[in-house]
């Protein structure tokens, strides 16, 4: 049975439950924009090539700025980043709800508008998914990412159905409705209470940051750890950091860690080929038959699946070989995706959806808690902003590739070819990452955890405790995670 969240934890329950209050105003208004992004763009090119070209849109800034915005998230208050990045992405909604209402004829501004809300959420990404093991205690992460990873799945079923009916009552109001959304995210998210170890990560930068008053001899322990080149220290005295190389120091780590790297690329190359989605107004419009409410229906199942998923895995974790299981999920999600490109039934095509939804909810799950137990908090920010490109790279340049491959083949044809893709892909990754397969249990602790940086930097004192071997049994002696699924018990 899953563990209990501790004394710690309990005491600062309600700053986490505001940060999933947030996250989940953030991610309904976000699908049900997506949702409705892609009926009007359909409805005015009747291009499945332009259904791509958005997904593309939206991605790029991620992928260009993702140095800037892993690094900054490790750098300044993550809170205060995600709230003003959520408010230029009120400002997008804003926008996009003002041109809906003339009539429009053309898809151009809206991909302007899809420019800057996807610029907005390059800068929000990396600080609201670095904050969950900023709210508790690490040994109480799992429990936060199922609840996490559940608000996420509920959004995936609320947020089209509700983008496809008010957009068929008026398509401004889908709009309006992201923007409000937004707006509370925004605020709610600088409600957000860190937890009390980072609070005191926190207090020691604030001591830390006057240099200039303390005397060279008292520097002595603070160049130490600027001198070992861990991210976030204080500068050495008269030296001028690698900026670059230190933001690049995200990709590094995850190059080095074979399972990261393969649970990773596995999901990458798998959403690439398999990404259905960015289809599916033309498939619900000449496939399905059906509207805008339809196509609603047909989003929701997406979410449907993965939120069935997800509770089973709270109440039935997974305890051993999660590796297999991953390969497996990603094969499951690829024979899902050829169903729904063959068929021409809406109900058939309603349940590949959630059974492939049901089976990526495997692989988010796997992959969100992997991440941060196998990632030293000071590199948190920049790892997942190199994740979400990967992640990005993955569902908008998937959604492009189906585009193309539409255009060219059609969307049944293109969707078909992609879930065979999807799943040579699980059987190439089988052999070609074999740690990741023999992966049994998570890990029971960060890899070298300190020296630590928090949401505005700064050193944190104590020795790096011994790293466990990428797919081995966690040390003996250290304690059970806590809900999840892992080897004790149970994204981002």
């Amino acid at each position: 049975m899953p563990r209990r969240p501790d004394a710690t934890f309990l005491a600062e329950r309600g700053s986490v439950w505001r940060f999933l209050g947030a996250q989940s105003c953030s991610s309904i208004g976000a699908i049900a924009l997506t949702t409705v992004l892609g009926i009007q763009v359909f409805a005015l090119t009747r291009s499945e090539f332009a259904l791509g070209l958005l997904g593309l849109v939206e991605f790029l800034p991620s992928l260009l700025l993702v140095l800037l915005t892993g690094t900054l998230a490790d750098r300044i208050d993550r809170r205060r980043m995600a709230s003003v990045a959520l408010v230029v992405e009120t400002a997008a909604a804003a926008g996009l709800a003002w041109y809906a209402t003339t009539d429009p004829t053309s898809a151009t501004p809206i991909f302007f508008l899809v420019l800057l809300f996807g610029t907005a959420r390059a800068f929000a990404a990396p600080a609201v998914r670095s904050m969950p093991a900023d709210l508790v205690p690490h040994g109480n992460l799992p429990w936060l990412t199922v609840r996490y990873s559940g608000t996420w799945q509920l959004s995936a079923i609320v947020g089209p159905v509700l983008g496809g009916f008010l957009y068929a009552a008026n398509p401004a109001l889908p709009f309006v409705a992201v923007a409000v959304l937004f707006g509370t995210a925004a605020f709610g998210i600088m409600t957000v209470r860190y937890a009390r170890h980072v609070r005191e990560r926190v207090a020691v930068t604030a001591i830390a940051e006057p240099l200039d008053a303390i005397e060279p001899a008292e520097l002595e322990g603070l160049e130490i750890a600027a001198a070992s080149g861990a991210p976030g220290a204080p500068d050495a005295p008269g030296t001028r950091p690698n900026r670059l190389k230190e933001a690049l120091e995200g990709f590094r780590f995850i190059r080095r860690e074979p399972v990261l790297l393969g649970a990773i690329s596995l999901d990458l190359m798998a959403v690439l080929f398999g990404g259905a989605l960015a289809l599916l107004p033309a498939i619900a419009d000449e496939r399905l038959g059906v509207d805008a409410v339809g196509l609603g229906w047909l989003r929701a199942a997406t979410g449907i699946g993965a939120a069935l998923m997800t509770i089973t895995l709270a109440f039935r974790p997974l305890g051993r070989r999660i590796g297999v299981v991953l390969l497996a999920a990603v094969a499951v999600f690829g024979l899902g995706t050829v169903v729904l490109g063959a068929t021409t039934n809406f109900t058939v095509a309603f349940v590949a959806l959630a059974v492939l939804s049901a089976a990526d909810a495997i692989s988010v799950f796997v992959r969100a808690t992997l991440v941060p137990l196998l990632t030293p908090d000071e590199m948190r920010g920049r790892v997942l902003a190199m994740e979400m490109v990967f992640i990005g790279a993955s569902n908008e340049l998937g959604a492009f590739e189906s585009g193309v491959t539409g255009q060219i083949f059609g969307p049944a044809l293109a969707v078909v070819i992609g879930g065979v893709a999807s799943v040579a892909t699980a059987v190439a990754w089988w052999f070609g990452f074999p740690a990741l397969r023999r992966t049994d249990r998570f890990p029971r602790m960060a890899l070298r955890p300190t020296p630590a940086t928090g949401p505005a930097g700064g050193p944190a004192a104590g020795p790096d405790p011994p790293v466990p071997t990428a797919g081995a049994p966690p040390p003996t002696a250290a304690p059970p995670l806590g809900t999840g699924v892992s080897g004790a018990s149970d994204e981002v």
